[in-house]
């Protein structure tokens, strides 16, 4: 058996029944990284006998019918921005010395763990996560799977490469402006940008309200099972919700037919390629005949990047002032620039720009009064070629010039999904965005897999 090829609950109801182990599922994926990873750059560090640790460790948890979790034994990534002991976090810089204690997990890293997940290594990042592609000058650049001149997207595009290649079946990434859904897209998987606080985080992110955790997969139901892992409280975020009081795995399988979504293909102000908008509108179409009622319609709010850019800008400015002396002359040059625009900004512009993401989070609530959740596409563009910020010849300034679906539900911190929805004409994948009210990640969830089910997704 294929093992690479199955989603992690395909894995795990294998091992249950003795025709897979832990063991030789992380070998495969481990002989896929050795494969596919000099071409993509999905990782940057892997621990194959760490790995083969915990697999042998699963393995016997299995045999004696005590797994300790829903996803007990299956291979398994993190992006390098959450805090893994024994393992340096260096976030793609330069800046951070590796040589220094590595003692503590993250919230998603402990999860991880007590649940038996094998961790394989950590995914590469643009440094501090700051732009939607991944490349930075310590690990170079990522590349997409399916077409490795094309940029995996980010900037958790390690991950998601990683999920799409096969070289483990999960992943978590950090979604900011988008971070888990553009490549997500991109690569043509599933990712999840929970309610904001929904999976904690520590340290706390100097991106504050914009920053989230979430889970990558090849499967919706996968998605829900690691979200069940992930989306426990952890006494170091102050801002963490509370437990859920039912379980992701069992509200997916939700009858979400009848229920009314909005349809929105621009937003009322993204030009988007005439490519990517026929495949997203005939998913939607999917979607209808499968029984959602679904009316086009916007939230009717103007393009809220003025706001995001401070918000973005002087979070990137707040944390790079801890960095050493001279740091300005080793950053990404584009990180610089950020860093450079945040400093310009006052207490005032950040407070202003806060109550406009505020302001942002009530319209939106106020349009889910009518419209149970809001289709878009992920991104209006596919991918472009890989080791740039913004495709080449566009015009365009910076990342989010092509990301104005995604960054707005950071602001206003609700769920958001990207799965996949088709392909272009050269075979790279097409993602459609599904937007819930906050706390509505069990409904978001569910549409997604009605998505899944009518659009299959080889």
């Amino acid at each position: 058996m294929n093992d690479t090829k199955l989603t992690a609950s395909e894995l795990v109801a294998a091992y249950a029944t003795g025709e897979l182990s832990p063991v030789e599922a992380t070998q495969n994926a481990l002989r896929v990284i050795e494969e596919r990873d000099g071409e993509t750059n999905a990782f940057c560090l892997v621990d194959a006998e760490r790995a083969l640790e915990q697999a042998k460790a699963s393995e016997v948890r299995w045999r004696d019918g005590n797994p300790i979790g829903w996803l007990d034994g299956v291979p398994a990534s993190i992006k390098d921005m959450f805090l893994t002991q024994g393992w340096p976090t260096l976030r793609g810089s330069r800046c951070i010395d590796p040589d220094q204690p590595w003692d503590v997990d993250s919230p998603v890293t402990a999860r991880l763990r007590e649940n038996g997940l094998v961790l394989l290594g950590k995914t590469t990042t643009p440094e501090l996560a700051w732009k939607g592609v991944t490349d930075n000058t310590l690990t170079g650049i990522t590349r997409n799977p399916h077409d490795p001149s094309k940029t995996a997207g980010g900037s958790s595009g390690g991950s998601a490469a990683a999920v799409a290649a096969g070289m483990g079946e999960l992943s978590v990434g950090t979604d900011g402006g988008g971070s888990i859904r553009i490549p997500a897209s991109f690569c043509g998987i599933v990712g999840l940008k929970p309610t904001h606080g929904r999976i904690p985080l520590f340290p706390a992110s100097p991106f504050g309200p914009l920053s989230h955790a979430g889970p990558m997969a090849r499967s919706v139901d996968d998605t829900a099972l690691m979200l069940d892992v992930l989306a426990m409280p952890d006494h170091r975020d102050p801002a963490a919700l509370a437990p859920p009081v039912s379980t992701f795995r069992e509200a997916v399988r939700r009858d979400v037919r009848g229920l009314i979504a909005a349809y929105s293909p621009t937003l009322g102000f993204v030009d988007v390629d005439p490519e990517v908008a026929a495949i997203v509108k005939s998913a939607v179409q999917s979607l209808g005949d499968a029984g959602l009622h679904i009316e086009e319609a916007a939230p009717g709010f103007a393009d809220p990047k003025p706001a995001f850019d401070i918000l973005w800008s002087t979070g990137a400015a707040k944390w790079l002032d801890t960095f050493p002396a001279g740091a300005e002359t080793r950053v990404d040059p584009g990180l610089r620039k950020v860093w450079e625009l945040g400093k310009t900004f006052s207490a005032s512009d950040y407070l202003g720009a806060n109550a406009e993401r505020a302001a942002l989070g009530i319209l939106m609530g106020e349009f889910h009064t009518r419209y149970d959740v809001l289709i878009t596409p992920t991104v209006p563009i596919p991918a472009f070629e890989a080791g740039h910020e913004v495709p080449p010849g566009s015009g365009l300034s910076g990342w989010p010039d092509w990301t104005p679906f995604t960054y707005p539900f950071n602001m206003t911190q609700q769920p958001a999904i990207s799965v996949p929805a088709g392909r272009t004409s050269s075979g790279l994948p097409v993602g459609l965005q599904i937007v819930g009210p906050r706390h509505s990640d069990d409904l978001v969830l569910a549409v997604a897999k009605l998505l899944e089910e009518v659009r299959p997704w080889p």
